[in-house]
């Protein structure tokens, strides 16, 4: 009998600390200020922020939207040095320090039904172990339906790769659109957003090359062409001022431009 008791006395302290380390055991931070930043994103060339909340790390830059619990956007520039094969072991989901309030916690999407889909790819980042773990935070995540994230979303990362290896360093900038009213995950209300879109952007002043996209967070069999839209019209959506400090006259022309011919798909 007294054996029997110890047994379920420590049956249920196994129990109780595997609830623990699953609900609140949080993996260190990825963060290494000893790491030298790479060449990220020229500062001139950087969004606004709605929120007044950006984060930078070593190898990308975001805009931290408390109200929605995801960044607004976050911006990269990919290198074709960056694209390796390097087997890389997939780390914790993990808060995001930096931010004031801290990212939402990954369980918020536990049961949800969506994917906890990466808005800079891990893929993106295999070039070293710092860079890759980066992309693990919270911040850089955003609720995607799984047959989207792994379909045409992806297939559009695929594409931006592919540019890079052609043409050579690219920035990108992107995000899902945040709007009111939009179905919430989690005890923290994570928002899902309905629409993500992505700005690829090669070159710089007046041989600079853009092209944006604006999709339906939905699979579909549509070609990436047809979701190709202007700036302006993500403007419009988000309320983000993509190259804000740019000057006017170079706004008004790349940004309204409806334009994929300089891009083989």
């Amino acid at each position: 009998m007294k054996n029997r008791t110890i047994y379920a006395l420590l049956m249920a302290l196994c129990i109780i600390g595997f609830w623990v380390f699953d609900n609140f055991y949080t993996p260190a931070t990825y963060s290494n200020t000893k790491e030298p930043d790479i060449d990220l994103n020229e500062s001139n060339f950087l969004p606004s922020s709605t929120t007044g909340e950006i984060v930078r790390h070593n190898y990308y830059i975001l805009s931290y939207s408390e109200a929605h619990e995801q960044a607004e956007w976050v911006a990269y520039t990919l290198k074709k040095e960056h694209l390796t094969y390097d087997d890389r072991k997939r780390p914790y989901f993990i808060e995001d320090p930096q931010v004031r309030t801290k990212s939402a916690d990954w369980r918020n999407y536990r049961g949800s039904g969506y994917d906890r889909g990466h808005l800079l790819p891990a893929g993106d980042r295999r070039f070293s172990e710092q860079a890759y773990n980066e992309t693990f935070y919270t911040s850089n995540i955003s609720p995607q339906d799984k047959d989207f994230n792994a379909g045409i979303w992806n297939r559009l990362e695929q594409k931006v790769r592919f540019w890079c290896k052609k043409y050579g360093d690219i920035m990108v900038v992107t995000g899902g659109v945040l709007e009111n009213n939009l179905i919430e995950i989690g005890d923290e209300d994570v928002d899902v957003p309905r629409f993500f879109y992505k700005i690829v952007m090669r070159g710089k002043g007046d041989d600079a090359k853009v092209i944006s996209f604006l999709m339906p967070a939905e699979e579909t069999r549509e070609e990436l062409e047809h979701f190709v839209v202007s700036i302006d019209e993500i403007e419009t959506k988000t309320g983000i001022d993509f190259f804000e400090k740019q000057p006017e006259a170079w706004q008004l022309e790349i940004e309204s431009k409806v334009d994929a011919s300089g891009w083989k798909f």
